[in-house]
Order: C-alpha cells, then structure tokens, then sequence
C-alpha cells in the first residue's frame, strides 16, 4: 500500500515537543539518537534506521540507527530505487507494507542487516524545501502485529523531526563533509597582475576556453603562476557558482593519491573510522584543479583515465560507482611530452587531459610586468604591515628588471617579502636584496682559469640555480637536472655548496 502522509493532526503537540529539540540539543548525532530511540518506544518497533541521500552514489546511507541490528549500520547501503526504503526515496512517498512478502519491492536486504525474519515495515520520507533528503525505516512491531496507515502519521512526525535537525545542521556547517562544504571563494588575492602581451594572449586563451567543458593542461616554470590561470578560468566559466578544488600531486604515495582523489568509505581499512569524500566528490559541477600531473605514479594515471573516460569513480572499500560531473584542469612543470615519449606519462591519458594546451610564460619573458608585480606585491605588504610610506628605491628596481627570477612570481613576491621584513622600513634597497644581482656574463669564461676550474665553477652556480629555483629540495632539483639525487648530493659536498 502506497500513501502521501497527511500532516498529522494528533500529532502536532508531539510535533511541537520534538521539534523543541532542535534548539536545545547542540549535536546532530546526539539528537537523531534520542529520536531513534522515541520512535522504538513509541511505536515498539524491533530496528529503526535513518538513511540519507547520497546524490553523487544514488544511494541511500546510514546516518543513524537502533534496534535489532545484526550488523554494522555504517556499511549498509541501498541504490536508490532498490526496496522498499530505495523506492520512498527515489519517489519521496511514505509506504507501509503489513507483509513483505506480498509487496513486489520487497528486497531482503533489511533482513540480512538485522538478522531478522522480517514480516512488516513502515517507510517515510525526510524532505527539506520539497526535496527527498533521506528515509526515516521501522521493521516489525514487537508484538509480531503489522503496521499500518496510522503508523505513518506517528513516524511521519519524528521523520519530520530529524529532517529539521538535519537542515539546521546543514546551514550551521556541522553536518558530515558530504552535506556541508565549505565553497571556496575567489578573492582579490587570485588576481592576475601584468600588461605585457604574452600575458594578454595568455588571458585571451584562459576566456576562450572557459566557456567550454574541455579538459586543460596548464604548462610553465614553477611559480608563473599556472594556479592563478587556473581559478581565472574557473570563474569565467559556468561552474562559477560551484566549487574549485585544488589538489597537488607531488610527494604524495599512490596511496594516499587515491584517498585524495577518490575519498574513502568507513572501514576501508585501519583507522578510517569515517566516510571520506574525495577532491573529485568535492568538485561535482565545479572545477578540479590538479598541480604538478607529472608527478602522478603509473597506477593513479591508469584510475585518473577511467574517471575522466568514464564520469565515475569507487571510494576505497566501496562497491558502488560515484557519478561525479567534474571540469579538470592540469598543470605541470615538467616537459610532458618528454614524458610520454620516454614512457614515463601515458599517452592516452596525456590526450585526454591535453584537449586544450595553455604556456604560462615564466618572469624573464615578460619583464615588463616586474615593475607592477613589485609595486602590487608591496601594495599588499603595506597593509598587512602598516608601512604605509615603504619604496623600492629605483637602483633596486633596475636590479630587479635585469634579474632572471628563475623561481619566477613566487620568488619575487618572496624576495620581496624578505626585504619587507629586513629592510629599514622606508625604501627597499639593493642590499636588501642581496643574491638578486643582476646577471652579467658567466664567471667561468675568466681568463686564467683552467678547464677544470671552469667546468667546476659552472658546476656550482648551475647547482645553486637550481636549488633556489626549487627551495632547497634536492630531488626535485635532480630531476631538472637530469641526474640521480645521489649524484647531486655528491656534487654539492664535492663543491663545497652551502645550502642556505
């Protein structure tokens, strides 16, 4: 038998009770439970669960149950669809069924999660705003009876309850990951500064493809800035309005890539005592920006091609597909077509990602956007600082303007921020910026000097470069370099290289 609930009309004082709740009780958990365990003394049902909606899965989850119950509730979970609690939510009608076995949605399914021979069920949906959020289940009476329409009327009430608690948690931002994240909003500070023309073509390039769904790869130097181009595509676009998600992909273990990616179910192994929503979940009609594609393992590329192949994905130690509607945007720093060509990075999933390529041109190619970063850059510390009266004084500008900035924007806001903080407070000076000095041809041609000693010099600038340009990481340093990290540590002890 198939029913809309009426709004209860015995009911309302119990209604205006529970609702009561709402405000007194601080905690969701704690306040579905005392619900659950109403609903078991007033209706002396054998098991009672509360199921929420899992869009993304098309599935119904545990949030809360009491009773009866064989095992672990935090694992059950029904397709939406499937069953009696799968058809309420999917059609958001309240269903009593006095005998199971006459009812052709029966599944046994809440048999098998309760351990019981179950023979009656009552199912009501929970709504906010008109719209199906999950189901409120009771299983057998405890005096062998049916259920029938009556019951409906009374969980009705507590469905009515939990729903209200739910959505105050919701807009208070306590409720689990899945239904309370944080949107991240773009500010001022992702602001792309310069005038130059590449830039220009660049920020050209970035509208054209905002407003289509094609995948992106952003390519360029550490520190051009491949992020911020990112976001400015994002915000151009459609998916506005929904959430970028970021995600950097170096140094992290296969492993932990995919519970980054992917998210996790409760229980997919020791210590995931909580459902876990991945980056990919995360951004669903939103943007997922992934930094530094290069670094990604054999393994991840192959799953990263399935999803953007497929649209979906499996959280670790979960059976069932997440349905995810994703843009994705790369970036790299590395050469990836070195990459694909020596095998390193598949090619199909180079394609896949490589719809539309975009070269973020590193510092020394636009130096006419230096002088704005500058001022921009001070801008910024002036505020935070109060240095309201703090300069660049212009030798230290014409030092800057003929640097290479091998580590591009961000060394220069850094080095910026640097003299900021051990300046004298009123002008930026040369001195404050010592190992900017601006580049003039390479000691090693000295005359006078033995090949040996030549070759030995260019050894040890071309490795300081190189560690600067990467903040001191030795492999990543390596890698640019084309030698073994082992090699490398060698060389620096060999020249006597002082890593600040």
């Amino acid at each position: 038998m198939t029913m809309k609930p009426s709004k209860p009309d015995t009911s309302t004082d119990r209604f205006k009770e529970i609702s009561s709740w709402v405000s007194s009780v601080h905690d969701l958990d704690q306040h579905l439970d005392l619900i659950m365990g109403t609903i078991i003394q007033m209706m002396r049902t054998r098991a009672v669960s509360l199921m929420l909606v899992d869009n993304n899965a098309k599935r119904l989850y545990v949030k809360a149950a009491t009773g009866r119950i064989k095992h672990d509730p935090k694992k059950r979970e029904i397709p939406l669809g499937k069953g009696i609690a799968g058809y309420v939510a999917e059609n958001g009608e309240a269903v009593v069924v006095p005998d199971v076995d006459k009812d052709p949605r029966w599944d046994k399914e809440p048999s098998e999660f309760t351990g019981l021979d179950v023979c009656s069920m009552a199912c009501v949906p929970m709504k906010t705003d008109e719209k199906t959020i999950g189901v409120v289940e009771v299983i057998d009476r405890e005096d062998g009876g049916p259920f029938q329409d009556e019951d409906l009327k009374i969980l009705t009430v507590y469905a009515d309850a939990a729903a209200l608690a739910i959505d105050k948690a919701r807009k208070d931002g306590k409720l689990d990951t899945e239904d309370g994240i944080y949107r991240e909003e773009l500010c001022s500070k992702y602001q792309i500064i310069g005038e130059s023309e590449v830039l220009k073509k660049v920020i050209s390039e970035a509208f054209k493809v905002a407003n289509s769904s094609a995948s992106t790869l952003v390519l360029g130097e550490s520190g051009t800035g491949k992020e911020l181009l990112a976001r400015l595509i994002h915000q151009a676009g459609p998916r506005r309005d929904n959430p970028m998600i970021g995600l950097n992909c170096a140094a992290l273990p296969e492993t932990l890539m995919e519970d980054e990616l992917f998210g996790h179910e409760k229980g997919a192994y020791t210590g995931a005592l909580n459902r876990k929503i991945g980056k990919f979940e995360l951004a669903d009609k939103g943007t997922l920006f992934l930094d530094e594609i290069g670094e990604m393992s054999a393994g991840m590329q192959a799953k990263m091609l399935r999803v953007l192949q497929e649209g979906a994905f499996y959280r670790v130690g979960g059976n069932l597909p997440v349905s995810v509607d994703v843009r994705v945007i790369c970036a790299t720093n590395r050469d990836i077509q070195k990459e694909v060509n020596e095998g390193r990075f598949r090619e199909d999933l180079y394609y896949r990602m490589n719809v539309v390529q975009i070269q973020m041109p590193p510092l020394r190619e636009r130096r006419e956007d230096i002088t704005l970063l500058a001022e921009h850059f001070l801008a910024v510390f002036r505020k935070e600082r109060g240095g309201a009266a703090l300069t660049i004084a212009e030798r230290c500008m014409d030092n800057m303007l003929k640097y290479d900035w091998p580590g591009n924007i961000r060394e220069l806001r850094n080095a910026l921020e640097r003299a900021v903080v051990m300046g004298n407070n009123k002008e930026i000076r040369p001195e404050d910026l010592p190992i900017f000095s601006p580049r003039t041809a390479y000691k090693g041609l000295e005359v006078g000097l033995t090949l040996n000693e030549a070759i030995n010099r260019f050894k040890k600038e071309f490795i300081i470069a190189n560690l600067r340009h990467t903040g001191g990481n030795r492999t990543k340093a390596a890698k640019k370099m084309d030698i073994q990290r082992t090699y490398l540590s060698r060389l620096i002890s060999k020249l006597d290289i002082q890593e600040d």
